[in-house]
């Protein structure tokens, strides 16, 4: 079962005391021990910390109880996940560290970043076998908002903060946190930035540090792909969706140059294009068995620029128009509205 820190507990016994609820029986009736929040550093099971969240807001009354959750939380929250982000010199760069290492702070939620349009969505959704209820993702979501909030300039605010549920009864709580551009009843939880924000300077970064911090995130995740080639898959895997993927991008991010790059996958029976086409497979018949995004998106987190170019692509790849597959899987692809 997917765990969690138990910091994401942080604060809870003060909100829980300040709308009228004895936190204590309703953490033993969630399957947490009151002992937990002694032991910031350790694991918990995170089907508890949703039934407990869930439960707090129905006890209370409280139905933006994950949005009071918030408090003084940010990107020191995420522990070693937020010491390394920190350290990154523009936001990108350290929000892309929060993205591909968060299962180092929590397993629950997977988090996903795609860019369009001038326009930059990250968005949440439960991991395998995981449900994620109203506070545990309002609780998400505001995490997001907050830690954007550390690495930019002082009153900041996003494009809009959305939301799959519908409005709580009383938004006063959501519009002190989020601002005025909040969005219910939309096709996805997450935060929508304009693109140009992903660029700027990270405020907190000091360039000193960085090195270190680098260094501790290899002991933490040492990378699973040490080879040129895995490297590789890894940068296109990240890159993909963010319209900023190219061989060039990525033999830079490698700190060789293209040549020396296509040398380096050649000795290993491997070419951009294979391994691009590889990603791309993989993420294509993953989207499309999930059932969640409409071929336009997908095409568009799988860069191409027109449905038509995708269409043709899926077709070379697997023999069968992206529609035929899906029918065959069982798993149609919704025609969702766009943002």
């Amino acid at each position: 079962m997917p765990r969690l820190r138990s910091a994401v507990l942080n604060g809870y016994l003060e909100v829980a005391k300040s709308v009228g609820l004895n936190p204590y029986p309703l953490m033993r009736v969630s399957g947490l021990d009151p002992a937990t929040f002694s032991a910031t550093a350790g694991w918990i099971e995170a089907k508890c910390v949703v039934e407990l969240f869930e439960l707090s807001a129905l006890q209370s009354g409280c139905d933006d109880f994950g949005v009071r959750m918030l408090g003084n939380r940010g990107v020191s929250n995420l522990g070693p996940v937020g010491l390394i982000a920190r350290e990154e010199p523009d936001v990108r760069s350290a929000m892309g560290i929060v993205l591909r290492h968060m299962s180092l702070h929590n397993e629950a939620i997977l988090l996903d970043l795609t860019e369009s349009g001038g326009l930059a969505t990250i968005q949440v959704r439960p991991a395998t076998d995981m449900a994620l209820g109203r506070q545990s993702t309002e609780l998400v979501v505001a995490s997001i908002f907050r830690i954007l909030s550390d690495f930019l300039p002082d009153g900041w605010l996003p494009v809009a903060t959305c939301f799959a549920h519908g409005a709580p009864a009383n938004g006063e709580v959501h519009a002190r946190v989020f601002g005025p551009s909040i969005y219910y009843d939309h096709e996805i939880d997450g935060i929508i930035i304009a693109t140009g924000d992903l660029d700027a300077p990270n405020r907190l970064s000091n360039p000193v540090l960085r090195p270190f911090a680098q260094e501790y995130l290899g002991l933490l995740a040492p990378r699973e792909n040490s080879s040129t080639a895995g490297q590789v898959r890894d940068l296109i895997a990240t890159l993909l969706p963010t319209e900023h993927c190219s061989v060039t991008r990525i033999a830079h991010s490698l700190r060789m140059d293209r040549r020396t790059l296509h040398r380096r996958l050649a000795q290993s029976g491997e070419t951009y294009s294979s391994i691009l086409d590889s990603v791309r497979k993989e993420h294509a018949t993953a989207s499309i068995a999930r059932g969640d995004r409409s071929f336009t998106e997908i095409s568009s987190e799988l860069g191409f620029s027109e449905l038509s170019a995708f269409s043709r692509w899926f077709r070379q790849q697997f023999g069968v128009s992206p529609k035929a597959w899906s029918v065959d899987q069982g798993e149609p692809v919704p025609e969702r509205q766009q943002y």
